[in-house]
């Protein structure tokens, strides 16, 4: 079945990091206020605000090493892994009850595929299938 993709933004992951701290440096670092210091209630998501540029952008507090990740945020997420697994990536991980799904680029790099934010079309995203 047909499906779209697209990059969605990119994820600022800070090891055990103060999340306010955090977010204020990406913020200043940046020129991107923060939309939501906040996000979900949890203590782990601080949302920036990339609307300017089309691009989601979080800091995340996490217990892995600080990195930066991108997210591809498809209207299908289960056919978009199964699409970029069979072009050489490894499923890693579905935390969050499969909200996401965690893969590795052949080359290393991990990246999620998210579910998206609004409508994908031809006009916004690549097709595929």
């Amino acid at each position: 079945m047909p499906h779209h993709s697209r990059l969605a933004g990119f994820i600022i992951d800070c090891e055990d990091a103060v999340l306010d701290a955090a977010a204020g440096f990406w913020s200043a670092a940046l020129g991107l206020p923060v939309l939501d210091p906040d996000e979900g209630g949890e203590g782990r998501y601080a949302r920036l605000d990339g609307s300017r540029h089309g691009l989601h952008i979080e800091v995340q507090r996490v217990e892995h090493p600080s990195r930066v990740h991108l997210d591809v945020e498809s209207d299908d997420i289960e056919a978009e892994a199964a699409r970029l697994v069979a072009l050489g990536a490894t499923e890693v991980a579905r935390p969050r009850n499969g909200r996401w799904i965690v893969l590795q680029a052949p080359t290393g790099q991990r990246f999620c595929v998210v579910r998206a934010r609004e409508a994908l079309d031809a006009r916004n995203a690549t097709r595929h299938g």
